[in-house]
């Protein structure tokens, strides 16, 4: 059942994808045809080429690692809404730690799946929302008390997701915290392309807790 049902979500998958892919090209290319413009071809091969060096590896890095922690369903539905690291990821990780699964269960399968969705709908409520009230708000989103809050999104999103599996393993939690500081301190420039660290970052650490396990110190 497991294995028809992982089928089943590839094949619907890839066809959503497909389609995503496909409205995201039609939104530019109906662009140029009614306003009768085309593009410099020289400065967006250029362009797609820059960002493609930057992102690449990204894409890959987070279907490595959110793909199994989230499971297959919820990856798709996840890369065709966007916002994996902000809102699905931190969602489905707090959901599989209410519900107490298991990753690698249908029972997370399940519970990953309905999060992710869940999240989707409340987020495309709050930027309806947020496009309508655009303008009224922008004094307060502009404000200068308010734009250290925004930088620190992200970093406050994976303490907290980080965290729950500090917690449970605490040795390997400051051994890979100690060493991911400490790489960026000595190595910024590589440490700046988070792409690239985190690969790294995510060996090591797969690495270390083999090791430990091995030692029987875990």
């Amino acid at each position: 059942m497991v294995k028809d049902y992982n089928e089943t979500m590839h094949k619907h998958g890839r066809i959503y994808l497909a389609i995503a892919i496909f409205i995201m090209l039609a939104i530019p290319t109906t662009m140029c045809l009614v306003l009768n413009v085309s593009p410099i071809w020289s400065a967006m091969f250029t362009a797609i080429l820059t960002v493609s060096i930057l992102n690449i590896p990204g894409g890959f890095v987070e279907v490595g690692t959110y793909g199994p922690l989230i499971g297959t369903s919820a990856t798709y539905l996840a890369f065709v809404t966007g916002n994996l690291v902000n809102l699905k990821v931190p969602c489905a990780a707090n959901a599989q730690a209410v519900a107490k699964t298991t990753i690698g269960t249908p029972e997370n399968e399940v519970v990953s799946t309905l999060a992710v969705g869940t999240s989707t709908i409340v987020n495309s409520t709050i930027m309806t929302l947020g496009v309508i009230l655009l303008v009224p708000l922008s004094p307060i989103l502009t404000s200068k008390v308010l734009e250290p809050a925004f930088a620190w999104v992200v970093p406050a999103l994976f303490g907290a997701l980080g965290y729950k599996y500090f917690r449970d393993i605490p040795l390997l939690g400051i051994i890979v915290f100690l060493l991911s500081t400490v790489g960026a301190l000595v190595l910024p420039k590589i440490a700046n392309d988070v792409s690239i660290y985190i690969i790294i970052c995510v060996a090591l650490s797969l690495v270390i807790a083999r090791i430990l396990y091995v030692k029987k110190v875990i």
